[in-house]
């Protein structure tokens, strides 16, 4: 009876870790086809103004940010995805001014806004 129940495991076993892959396979593939369809050009850039307090700080980094983009290119809302927060807000409004491209549908844009001390 042990030797059954030790080979229902590893059916369990390996239908459980088929079923991990394929799902694995399915979000991976959805993943790189919403990345391929939100490459979208920037067409107009504005500088990110430095904070004066980060200034103050000599604070330098990275902000990234989600950024919705509508049909006609302008920005519907920007979601902070990292960074310091004292450079948060000057990201998100030198974002807001960026113009894309126009496309048929909104995208989700991945932003990264560099601030450094000059």
């Amino acid at each position: 009876m042990k030797r059954k129940t030790a080979g229902r495991g590893w059916v369990i076993f390996a239908v459980l870790l088929n079923a991990f892959f394929g799902i694995l396979f399915v979000v991976v593939a959805r993943s790189e086809a919403q990345q391929a369809e939100a490459a979208r050009k920037v067409l107009q850039r504005t500088a990110a103004p430095y904070p004066e307090l980060a200034r103050s700080m000599a604070l330098q980094g990275i902000v990234k940010l989600d950024v919705l983009v509508l049909p006609d290119g302008t920005v519907k809302e920007a979601q902070i995805k990292g960074g310091h927060p004292v450079l948060a807000q000057a990201a998100i409004n030198s974002v807001r001014r960026l113009k894309w491209e126009a496309s048929a549908h909104e995208s989700h844009e991945t932003v990264e806004i560099k601030f450094l001390p000059e």
